[in-house]
């Protein structure tokens, strides 16, 4: 599982915003894995991201 996995799974997808845990259960991958990919992915600026809707504060929603 590679940043390239998430990139196509977010630009297959790019009007919805979604959360690691909503990314690697579609996915069928670890949520740590898809969480490391997404950082990479968040400092080359490939991803959009905001603050989730959820009640947990240090979770994030993706948009490509």
């Amino acid at each position: 599982m590679g940043q390239q996995e998430v990139r196509d799974f977010l630009n297959k997808h790019r009007e919805r915003w979604f959360t690691s845990t909503d990314i690697a259960r579609d996915l069928n991958v670890s949520k740590g894995s898809v969480i490391t990919n997404l950082s990479k992915l968040r400092k080359s600026k490939h991803v959009n991201f905001r603050p989730a809707k959820r009640t947990n504060q240090y979770e994030y929603a993706y948009k490509k």
